[in-house]
């Protein structure tokens, strides 16, 4: 099974794993909405299930409601990697000072879960792991 992001977070957030305030919008309307909700700033967030999102232009920082109008309306039918965004997470910026990556996935050959966790998470995270 393949989770979008913010599917992922919504699951953390039902078990009480500490995730930055978002929601998920499908129009510019909605991103405001969620942006409002949130609390600026914000991230502006392509979900697509793939990665290299943040190079293509699928992540964004906006610091207002106008920062959000423009980057939700750019990124919003954007194709990343041959897949069209047609739905945005967005979420209060956090402030980062460490960053890891975790990933559970089904090796079928072994037939068995495989769980990659790596201390240098974020961009050009599939290189790495």
């Amino acid at each position: 099974m393949d989770l979008f992001e913010y599917q992922g977070k919504q699951y953390f957030a039902r078990y009480d794993i500490p995730v930055s305030a978002g929601d998920v919008a499908l129009t510019v309307d909605e991103a405001v909405s969620a942006a409002e909700a949130a609390g600026y700033p914000v991230v502006v967030k392509a979900q697509v299930q793939v990665g290299g999102r943040g190079k293509a232009g699928g992540i964004k920082l906006a610091a207002d409601a106008d920062e959000v109008r423009l980057h939700a309306g750019n990124i919003l039918g954007m194709d990343i990697k041959g897949h069209v965004v047609e739905r945005l997470w967005v979420e209060n910026a956090s402030d980062i000072d460490e960053e890891y990556y975790a990933s559970f996935t089904l090796d079928r050959g072994a037939k068995k879960h495989l769980l990659m966790l790596s201390a240098q998470g974020g961009v050009e995270i599939e290189a790495v792991a």
